[in-house]
């Protein structure tokens, strides 16, 4: 996967989860993130995620660290 394809999934996820957080505390809007992610994203779209996560992590908002955290 590209720095491009990356870029894409951060971007991605984030805006999920902006979209995600009209009602309820962080947690609870992680868990629709990860609903979301489950249903939607290919297997080696969520490796790519988490392992971003788990080295550098600094584009991902905290609602998206969260539902990646469950993930992985």
């Amino acid at each position: 996967m590209t720095d491009n394809e990356l870029l894409h999934l951060i971007k991605m996820i984030n805006h999920i989860a902006d979209n995600l957080d009209y009602d309820g505390g962080e947690t609870e809007v992680a868990l629709k993130v990860l609903e979301h992610i489950d249903r939607f994203w290919a297997p080696s779209m969520k490796l790519k995620i988490v392992e971003y996560a788990e080295v550098d992590g600094t584009g991902l908002s905290s609602i998206s660290k969260l539902a990646i955290t469950s993930m992985s």
